[in-house]
This record gives C-alpha cells, sequence and structure tokens, in this order.
C-alpha cells in the first residue's frame, strides 16, 4: 500500500462509484478496478460488493476507509512538517474560502501573495460559510475567510463590515415592502436568520417572494432590470450606480452589518506558510481589493 491507495479507498467511499472515483482521481476505471483487486489480495479481505447503484463497502471495506483518512491526513502532516524544517515559505497552503470572497476577492488576494511567495501553491475549498467553518475546525483547511458571526474557539481576525440594505431599481417605500416581489438568493442559514428576525420586527405578514435563485449575482441581476428589490450586503452594490438603496436598520436605529472574518488555529501558524499568509493579510485592506 502506497498514499495512493490510500487516497484510492478514501475517494471511492465518498463517491460510492468506480467511475466517479475514477474521473475525480484522474484514473481509468480499468486501472481503478484492478488496483481496487490488488488492495484486496494484499490484504485478504473483500473490500467492496459492486451492484446496480454503485459500490457497496463490506464491514471491513469500511474499516480500511476510515483508515485511509487517517494516514492521508498523517501523509499530508509529514510532508507539511518537512516542508517546515528549511525555515522557507513554501509547501501547499489549505484554505477554506466562502463564495462570494471567493469570487471577488481571493484571485487578487492569492496574486499578490504568490508574487511575494512564489514557491506557495494553494489547495482551495468554497462553499457556505458553515461548511467553510467545518472545514477549518476540523483542520482540513489552514485558514477560512468566512461571513458572518461564527462562534469559533481560537484565532481570528476581521477582514471587514458591511452594512445590509434593501436594493431596488427604484425608489420604493419601506411601509410597501410586503406587497412588492422580493428576490432571494440561496445563502448561509446564519445571514437567512437576520433578514428574517428584521422582517418579523418590522411587518406582520410575510414577504412576497417572487423569485428564488441560485446566486447572489444572479438577485444582483433581476434587481438592476427591475423585477423586484432584494436585501443584500452592500459589497454586492460596489461599483453600481442608478441602484436605490436603504439600509438595514433595527428598531433602535442601528444599522445592521455583516463580518467577514479570518478564522485560524493558533497552531498552525507555526507553519512558515500559514504564519506568512496570515501575517500578510493582516495588513491589506481586503475590502478594497
Amino acid at each position: 500500500m502506497d498514499d495512493r491507495d490510500w487516497l484510492i479507498l478514501h475517494t471511492l467511499f465518498n463517491e460510492k462509484s468506480i467511475t466517479k472515483a475514477g474521473q475525480s482521481l484522474f484514473i481509468a476505471q480499468p486501472t481503478l478496478t484492478k488496483r481496487l483487486k490488488q488492495i484486496e489480495t494484499e490484504f485478504g479481505v473483500k473490500i467492496v460488493d459492486r451492484g446496480i447503484k454503485g459500490v457497496r463497502f463490506t464491514p471491513e471495506g469500511e474499516y480500511l476507509a476510515k483508515r485511509a483518512e487517517e494516514m492521508i491526513n498523517s501523509f499530508r502532516e509529514i510532508k507539511e512538517d518537512l516542508e517546515n524544517f528549511n525555515h522557507s515559505v513554501s509547501g501547499t497552503l489549505r484554505l477554506g474560502v466562502s463564495n462570494f470572497i471567493s469570487k471577488y476577492k481571493l484571485p487578487l488576494l492569492l496574486k499578490l501573495f504568490k508574487e511575494r511567495h512564489p514557491d506557495v501553491e494553494f489547495q482551495v475549498d468554497t462553499g457556505y460559510s458553515k461548511d467553510i467553518f467545518n472545514l477549518v475546525y476540523n483542520q482540513v483547511s489552514h485558514v477560512g475567510f468566512i461571513r458572518g458571526d461564527y462562534s469559533w474557539p481560537d484565532e481570528k481576525h476581521l477582514l471587514f463590515e458591511e452594512e445590509l440594505c434593501i436594493v431596488s431599481r427604484n425608489e420604493i417605500n419601506l411601509s410597501d415592502l410586503p406587497n412588492l416581489p422580493r428576490i432571494d438568493y440561496r445563502t448561509d442559514q446564519l445571514y437567512k436568520q437576520i433578514i428574517e428576525n428584521w422582517w418579523a420586527e418590522h411587518y406582520s405578514q410575510p414577504p412576497y417572494i417572487a423569485m428564488s435563485v441560485d446566486q447572489g449575482d444572479t438577485c444582483k441581476e433581476m434587481v438592476l432590470n427591475g423585477l423586484g428589490y432584494a436585501i443584500m450586503p452592500s459589497l454586492f452594490l460596489d461599483g453600481i450606480k442608478d441602484i436605490h438603496k436603504i439600509d438595514l436598520k433595527d428598531k433602535k436605529g442601528n444599522s445592521l452589518t455583516q463580518k467577514t472574518w479570518m478564522f485560524y488555529y493558533k497552531e498552525s501558524v507555526d507553519m512558515n506558510v500559514v504564519r506568512a499568509f496570515v501575517d500578510f493579510v493582516k495588513t491589506l485592506n481586503v475590502y478594497s481589493l
């Protein structure tokens, strides 16, 4: 068994399909099947049963798949430790980044960091902030960029804070809001809860949701074309003219905002590459990138 074999077991266990596992690993299906049989021969156990709905792991196979994840993590830690011995800023930096930040802020941020430290490579996972939180919490990612006030047990750094606002193509009256078409988009539950609490504070009837779209950018384009209003963080609207905005305020008149954080474990900065990245980000105005 080598590290590639452990990766095969780990990927196959997650995909439950030899075809999908092969595609993920860039291995031809016959080659993967052959290697899987060799692993079974080496251990003297049957690892999977193949059926119409894909593969099903035997109890022995499940045990090996769980140990595979441990072995992959051990290989990765050993490699990172060895890279850290020479005191240079090199190796692979594992980042978890919320969808919006990965699209609008991350590319330039990584470009600037790479110019300063050309020997660094990046492994980036993107998704909703809740999922990124779990990646950093479980130390799959060294550093996470997360939108929202999640409770984090270790080191964090505030990147920026943005106001939440009602946006529309034309001026609207807040008293008319329940009867106007609203465009919602898929987002984190924590953010949705802020909006729902604000609505419950101000209105006794539910909003009229005319559309639910997949992304904030799609929602913004619908608003710009006069198809309804939306409630969005202000960063979505940077550089857009001729749009009407109303900042959300609670009953005490305080503006509602959303914060974007950098989360990481203190022990992670023992690695040269993580420490260099964290220090680099702290010197930047990420909002202005």
